[in-house]
């Protein structure tokens, strides 16, 4: 075997900054840090959606969400586009995947020739309530979105991914002794850190509570929260449904206990490979589906613009990867868009291959975009990064602008600062040259209101699907 293997490992919810190779200044991820150390950390990584399946449906196609037309947690991926497994399989890689992949059906033709243990949205169909978005219509989730209890233990979760990292070992030694010598493609797909917040004890008690930092812009000192996000938020309003303050410190450490434990899971996968004699021949990306605010703003979960979570950890190691960081601006369409092209396989996506930019002088004006369409959303939401700038474009709200080079935390929204409207301007029309925020806009309600029409109406509709999380495979 002369050409490496190329293995993909994809969290839920890590947000980008809690990684200490990210320079956190207390979540512990020493696996993560030292894959870093022996490749590249792309320091500006994003997902195309801050939520689940549009975010995945996105990866697997290598396409935009507004391209792919896959907007919301009703909206799986079915093999539709074509995607990067295709493209393998189309060559004669042999490509599977373990765990999550939070798309519809096992028998859709997704692009694996074998999917072990998959965790697929609920009945193929998913949160078909949260596709009725509009202020008027939309209903509020029937439970807590963290999970009725949060702190210390063990959840479905939890014993999932250790299912899925020990089903991954297996699957190192199972090749390895298979005699095939095929380079192979495999994709992980790991739950933690997502809610539910529960972690096992070991790792809770890592971040004693008394330890933990204030949050940034809390509403409770003043800040006043986007009118969009404001409004988004308040269909479900997580921070309100806390019991008491310390439930609410309790959420953040088992977060960050997760990131650990999430941790733990990788060192011992690529512990596994190793051993079954891949370590010095595979081409490894680590990366997440999007992040997770933990308390910032007074908000939790993912589902807005703001850098916690649309921002994703993105790592890449193995023969011949550069060691160090890259600053130019990459997303998930980018990994979808270097398996293939590791593999010498046509592909055709909105990304380029990591190995292709990690090997350039950086670019930080390379234009990245995400959006949002789904829970809560009462209007479609596009984020542009590009340059020292990101634009946060809400269809029939006032932008929000940050300039990240001198301001990191988004402290400051420079919008309506006339000594900005020249960036503003250019931001706007930077985006439109990728997207028409406003026909995507209609497209999607369009589509979801569609779909809704197709299950018989509002009222058997909301009968559908997942109330919350998606639960495991049994």
């Amino acid at each position: 075997m002369t050409q490496p293997n190329f293995l993909v490992i994809m969290s839920d919810e890590h947000q980008a900054r809690a990684m200490g190779c990210a320079g956190h200044p207390f979540v512990q991820t020493p696996h993560l840090d030292a894959l870093a150390a022996r490749g590249t950390r792309f320091t500006d990584a994003y997902t195309p959606s801050p939520i689940c399946v549009p975010a995945r449906a996105a990866f697997a196609a290598g396409r935009q969400v507004n391209k792919t037309r896959l907007w919301d947690n009703a909206m799986p991926y079915t093999g539709e586009p074509r995607g990067w497994g295709h493209a393998l399989q189309d060559t004669g890689i042999p490509v599977e995947s373990i765990g999550k992949l939070h798309y519809r059906f096992a028998e859709d033709p997704a692009g694996f020739d074998v999917e072990h243990i998959p965790m697929q949205v609920v009945d193929g169909v998913g949160m078909v309530w949260a596709s009725i978005r509009r202020e008027e219509e939309r209903v509020e989730p029937p439970t807590r979105m963290l999970g009725e209890y949060i702190g210390p233990g063990h959840s479905k979760y939890t014993d999932y991914d250790a299912k899925v990292t020990a089903r991954t070992a297996e699957w190192f030694a199972e090749r390895a002794a298979s005699g095939d010598r095929r380079p192979w493609c495999l994709y992980v797909g790991l739950v933690a850190p997502h809610f539910p917040l529960v972690v096992p004890q070991e790792y809770f008690d890592l971040y004693p509570l008394d330890a933990l930092p204030e949050v940034k812009l809390h509403p409770s000192t003043g800040y006043r929260r986007h009118p969009w996000v404001e409004r988004q938020n308040a269909n479900m309003d997580t921070e309100a449904k806390f019991h008491d303050p310390e439930e609410r410190l309790k959420a953040m450490a088992a977060y960050y206990g997760l990131c650990t434990w999430l941790d733990h899971n990788i060192g011992e996968i690529l512990k596994a490979l190793n051993a079954a004699g891949f370590g010095d021949n595979t081409t490894i990306v680590y990366t997440s589906d999007h992040g997770d605010n933990v308390g910032a703003r007074g908000l939790w979960g993912k589902s807005n613009l703001y850098q916690e979570s649309v921002s994703v950890p993105m790592i890449m190691a193995g023969p011949g990867v550069p060691v160090g960081t890259c600053d130019t601006p990459v997303s998930l369409l980018d990994v979808a868009a270097s398996i293939p092209a590791h593999f010498g396989a046509g592909f055709e996506s909105d990304g380029r291959p990591l190995a292709q930019i990690a090997a350039e002088p950086a670019d930080p004006n390379r234009a990245i975009l995400s959006e949002y369409h789904a829970a809560g959303a009462v209007s479609g939401a596009f984020m542009l990064r590009k340059g020292r700038f990101k634009l946060n474009w809400y269809v029939g709200f006032p932008p929000e602008l940050f300039d990240l080079q001198a301001d990191p935390e988004e402290m400051n929204d420079l919008a309506s600062d006339p000594a900005h409207a020249a960036d503003l301007a250019m931001m706007e029309a930077e985006l439109r040259k990728l997207v028409d925020p406003e026909a995507a806009d209609s497209q999607a309600f369009a589509d979801q209101a569609a779909m809704i029409a197709r299950y018989g109406g509002r009222e058997k509709a909301l009968k559908l699907g997942a109330p919350a999380a998606t639960p495991p495979p049994e």
